[in-house]
Parts: structure tokens; C-alpha cells; sequence
């Protein structure tokens, strides 16, 4: 027979257990700064947020397919536009263009079914620098019966005589061919704006009295505005780059117009300057060395 002891003992093992079984809370992941930055912002910053969005897609839109920028991704491919009521055209190349077909270029070469009259070719950089391809370009140009002319790239590291003088001793300029070029593009940084106007004054100056004709400047229009709007300069032939625009905005006179960096032709690799001169072939003629004893002075207005 059980005792009661035994039997307490038999009841406390049948009662279910009042232990507390402890389990972890389900932990909520806290929102990231940036998303609670977000759920703080009033109502109007969300519109201008809005506003900020639509106007960044308008620019990239224009930048892309209507600016300047969108003008050349056309160009690119295909689509380039030529300047309207030009006849003469002609291209500017350098050692970027490399070894030149110039049998290609002379027999297929046309731009808007005209002949190229001319070609500019880089000649000399700075101080010390001639284009690796300058000889062989200047005389195929001649050879294959090209209006030719030669250009100097202004370099910001050297004085404007040291560059004239080593323009003139690597360019022999002949009976036919065009003036020299003063490619001018960029000011040096410590020079104020009258200096630089003398320095450039200066490599004019003796490379006209070397040659005995007046150079050509070539540089953007809004360049020449800035720092070559003096008179003086208004007596050297001009030579705009203007890219990707249907007409040019400078209102001066100006005698040559490089109108786009995406041009393609026969006998050239990847891409090629295009330019056109803002005359006839007989008014372009009248400018090349050797004439000028002829024609006068206006030839060169």
C-alpha cells in the first residue's frame, strides 16, 4: 500500500510544469540613415527633388541630341550637315590623320560633290616640336596639286619670337602656297592679356617679315573675341573653328571656316577636319604667296 508520501510525490510528477520558457524577441531591422533622412523631408523638398530630376533629364537630353555635343555624336555617324552656299572646301590634317592614300584623296576626295582645293598642315609646335609627318604632307599636298598651306600651333611654354624663329627654319614656304598660320588656342596662365596680345603681336610680326605676306590666325571665334578683338588683328586673314552650327555667329570678316572635326574621305584612317573659304577658287589663289605683288593689298582685306 502507498504511502501518502509516496503518493505526493507521484502527484507533483503528473502536475505540469509551471517553469517560464524564455524565447528571443523578433528584432525589427532599424531603416538605414539615408532612409530615414528621406521620411523626415517636408513635402516641398520632395517637389523639388521632383524638379531637380525633370530638368537634369532635360539637359541630358540636349546635351546629347541637340547641343553642340549632339551636333558631333550625329556628325559621328553619318549625319554631318555642310555649310550652305560654299563651293571651295578644303581640310586641315596633322600626324592624327596618319600615312595619307593621296592617290584616294586626290581621284575620290569630294565634299558636297566638290573637289578639295586646299589643305592646311600642321607644321610646328612651340619651340622644338615639328609634326613627324609635316614634310611628307606638305610635299604630297603640292605634288598631287593641292592649294597647300602650313600651320604653327602657339604653345604657352616658350616665347613667341624662340617659336616664330623655329617656324621659319623647318617651313619653306613657295610661290603658290598659302600664308603661314598662327594657330592660337590658349593663353598662358601668368601672362596678363595685354602681353599676351604682344606676344602674339610679335610672332606676326616676324613671321611677316620673313615670308612678306600677312599670317593667318587661326582660333575660335569667342577666343578672338576675348583676347585678339583689337584692330590689329582685324588686318590678318581669319580662320574661324566653329563647330556643329549652320552658320557662323562671328560677325567680322573672316576668310576660312573649320565647321566640323568628324568629316571622313578617301584615303584618310578615322576622322578629318573640314573646312570651307568664304570666296571663289580665283579669290583663294589670289591669296597664295606670290600673287600679291599682283592683286594689291584688298586681297588680304
Amino acid at each position: 500500500m502507498p504511502t501518502p508520501n509516496h503518493q505526493n510525490r507521484q502527484t507533483a510528477q503528473r502536475k505540469p510544469s509551471t517553469k517560464r520558457k524564455y524565447t528571443s524577441p523578433v528584432r525589427r531591422k532599424r531603416p538605414s540613415f539615408f532612409v530615414r533622412l528621406l521620411q523626415r523631408l517636408p513635402g516641398w523638398a520632395w517637389w523639388l527633388g521632383g524638379a531637380l530630376i525633370v530638368l537634369a533629364y532635360v539637359w541630358v537630353f540636349y546635351y546629347f541630341f541637340v547641343g553642340p555635343f549632339g551636333f558631333r555624336w550625329r556628325a559621328l555617324y553619318g549625319d554631318i550637315s555642310y555649310p550652305d552656299g560654299y563651293e571651295i572646301h578644303g581640310i586641315d590634317i596633322s600626324h592624327h590623320q596618319g600615312k595619307i592614300e593621296w592617290e584616294k584623296l586626290r581621284n575620290n576626295g569630294m565634299i558636297e560633290k566638290c573637289p578639295i582645293r586646299f589643305i592646311m598642315i600642321k607644321a610646328t609646335e612651340g619651340a622644338t616640336q615639328i609634326d613627324p609627318l609635316f614634310k611628307e604632307n606638305f610635299h604630297q599636298a603640292r605634288e598631287w596639286g593641292f592649294t597647300r598651306g602650313a600651320y604653327h600651333f602657339y604653345s604657352t611654354h616658350s616665347t613667341a619670337a624662340e617659336q616664330a624663329r623655329h617656324f621659319i627654319r623647318n617651313v619653306k614656304l613657295e610661290d603658290g602656297d598659302l600664308p603661314p598660320v598662327l594657330d592660337v588656342e590658349h593663353k598662358p596662365g601668368g601672362q596678363t592679356d595685354e602681353a599676351f596680345k604682344e606676344s602674339i603681336q610679335e610672332w606676326l610680326r616676324i613671321v611677316e617679315e620673313h615670308y612678306g605676306v600677312k599670317p593667318i590666325i587661326y582660333t575660335y571665334y569667342k577666343f578672338k573675341m576675348r583676347y585678339l578683338s583689337d584692330p590689329y588683328f582685324d588686318d590678318y586673314p581669319y580662320w574661324i573653328a566653329h563647330y556643329y552650327v549652320d552658320k557662323v555667329e562671328y560677325t567680322g570678316r573672316w576668310k576660312f571656316w573649320q565647321h566640323t572635326d568628324a568629316g571622313r574621305l578617301p584615303g584618310i584612317r578615322g576622322y578629318v577636319d573640314l573646312d570651307i573659304y568664304n570666296g571663289s577658287y580665283y579669290d583663294l589663289r589670289k591669296m597664295t604667296i606670290g600673287a600679291r605683288e599682283s592683286i594689291g593689298e584688298d586681297a588680304y582685306q
